[in-house]
């Protein structure tokens, strides 16, 4: 009797066990993308919904591979752990890619291509290139590659939690410069409108963004690939990128 008790209960155990593995978590048609929402004009809320330059494009990627997508906000400094840690299945979020990047994680065709600027306040007048951030401090994520850069050229890294943020400190006073996205400075600038911030120089790098999965998910990338391939081609991601940044800034 004890083996017949002991053996329908490993048979309850085992069929919700199974139940719980075939939950909506694991359902192959929906792909989960992690992405901040706090990034203007990449990945934002606009009346109350997720948008951007980033969201349209990965729904774009996503309608060609057949799966519907849910998007996990986070955090960008946290955005590499949640990967890792199987929250969501991939990154869209003006990942750039780096060899550091491309050694640890599977990473996507790039999508778009963009430089590095310097920004600081209109009264500063000392910074003009990355040589003059040496000594300076840096308002930056810091699992951001811009971090690095700024770093490498000497400035002391402020952490922060976005783009806005270091613009807030820039402001401020507590720092002296910040290092972006091109493309994202642009935005800020037009959408504040701001006669306080200014590009000040250029990093003297063209980056190219991309989408990142784990290197377990090679598969996916490419045929995330294959999507952008085709997307590229019946000009849907020039129209995207239009409709954002006036130009195509997808090649």
């Amino acid at each position: 009797m004890r083996r017949k008790l002991f053996a329908a209960v490993l048979a309850i155990v085992a069929a919700a066990g199974l139940t719980a593995c075939g939950g909506n978590d694991d359902d192959p048609n929906v792909l989960k993308v992690g992405t901040e929402g706090t990034y203007s004009p990449f990945s934002y809320q606009h009346n109350g919904a997720l948008t951007g330059y980033d969201v349209e494009v990965i729904t774009a990627v996503a309608d060609k591979l057949g799966r519907s997508v849910e998007f996990v906000q986070t955090p960008w400094d946290a955005i590499f752990a949640g990967l890792e840690s199987k929250r969501f299945d991939l990154v869209a979020n003006q990942v750039t890619a780096s060899p550091a990047r491309a050694e640890k994680y599977a990473l996507s065709q790039p999508y778009t291509v963009s430089e590095g600027v310097i920004v600081t306040r209109q009264d500063t007048t000392d910074i003009a290139s990355l040589a003059d951030l040496n000594g300076k401090v840096c308002a930056q994520s810091t699992t951001s590659n811009w971090s690095k850069v700024a770093g490498d050229a000497g400035c002391k890294v402020e952490g922060v939690e976005g783009f806005v943020q270091a613009i807030q400190l820039l402001n401020t006073r507590r720092v002296d410069a910040t290092v972006n996205d091109s493309l994202a400075v642009a935005e800020y600038t037009k959408q504040h409108s701001t006669n306080e911030v200014r590009v000040a120089g250029k990093t003297g790098e063209v980056s190219q963004q991309v989408f990142a999965a784990r290197k377990d998910s090679q598969e996916l990338i490419d045929q995330v690939n294959q999507a952008l391939a085709e997307l590229r081609a019946d000009g849907t991601l020039a129209r995207i990128s239009e409709k954002y940044f006036g130009v195509d800034v997808s090649k």
